[in-house]
């Protein structure tokens, strides 16, 4: 018993000289639970108004309980229902777009044996990033309006015989939203991946080429099987951002004549939940997007596990 005592006398101890240790370590990690518990999940209280016919004056707590009524509208409101149909498409276009073009970018950047280019065309390609949505947009603008560059270089090569109004077709809207994206965060995309394939191990590339293998062989065979973790985590965190198809781009770039594609979720909780002061509504279709994401999340974390490829949980 005593000799028991002893060792959890020890233990505590042991424990008590870490904590000093790592006593900075622990008061900045004590810092960002409480910004994470403040602006995460604090908030998540104010779900409660979507089953309330919330009123800013009777606030949270007296407002009338009204159930899933809400959610009801929803659902039997065919703009809401165009919406979702709308977020899902550029959600799913700019995933898949995106992730493809970030994995052959970082790989045909490898590829690029001058480390001087290879470091300007790195540079080059992630500082669309830091531009502001507004700034990416307003250059969309310009190139695709019809005294634009776009419609003059269609105009000189003959591809066309008078100027396109892009921004008056809907069945351009999706695609310009999707290059918008690539164009500002491909080169950012590519960052981890281009890390992950600097943490191959050269010895076999070397042993590639000794057996003849070409350069297509060693992608094949050793950069994409040696990335494959990477790409099937990120895949997954991307996943659940489907909903997440953007709400700068559509908002500026959208007009009544591509109303119908150009409308998001996240627009639709503008217009109801600010515009008109139906914050109830717009709070219930924001949890309609948060569970579709979780739930996409569990499905894809699932199937990922079952493949017996990477999972995040």
């Amino acid at each position: 018993m005593g000799r028991r005592k002893k060792q959890i006398k020890t233990k505590q101890e042991i424990t008590w000289k870490e904590i000093k240790r790592q006593k900075v370590l622990i008061i900045w990690s004590a810092f960002f639970v409480i910004y994470g518990f403040i602006f995460y999940y604090l908030p998540l209280g104010g779900w409660i108004m979507a089953f309330q016919n919330y009123k800013p004056k009777d606030g949270l707590f007296h407002s009338k309980f009204i159930g899933l009524e809400k959610f009801a509208f929803l659902f039997s409101d065919a703009a809401f229902l165009r919406v979702i149909r709308n977020t899902l498409a550029m959600g799913t276009i700019n995933l898949v777009t995106s992730f493809v073009m970030a994995i052959l970018f970082a790989i045909l950047l490898n590829e690029v044996k001058n480390v001087v280019g290879k470091k300007l065309v790195q540079t080059i390609s992630y500082l669309p990033h830091f531009l502001s949505w507004i700034i990416v947009t307003g250059i969309l603008h310009d190139a695709l309006s019809s005294t634009g560059i776009v419609n003059e270089m269609l105009q000189k090569l003959g591809l066309i015989s008078s100027q396109i109004n892009f921004f008056a077709h809907e069945s351009y809207f999706w695609p310009i939203v999707a290059f918008a994206n690539l164009w500002k965060e491909t080169g950012w995309n590519a960052i981890i991946y281009l890390a992950a394939i600097t943490a191959i191990d050269p010895s076999l590339y070397e042993a590639a080429s000794i057996d003849g293998a070409g350069r297509w062989a060693k992608i094949r065979y050793i950069t994409l099987p040696s990335i494959k973790p990477t790409i099937m985590i990120l895949l997954l965190m991307n996943v659940g951002n489907v909903l997440n198809a953007g709400f700068e781009v559509q908002y500026i770039l959208g007009n009544g004549l591509v109303q119908k594609v150009s409308q998001t979720i996240d627009i639709y909780v503008l217009n109801w939940g600010i515009s008109q002061n139906d914050y109830s509504l717009g709070t219930a279709a924001g949890i309609f997007k948060s569970a579709v994401s979780i739930v996409l999340i569990i499905i894809a974390n699932r199937l990922a596990k079952r493949s017996g490829e990477e999972s995040l949980f």
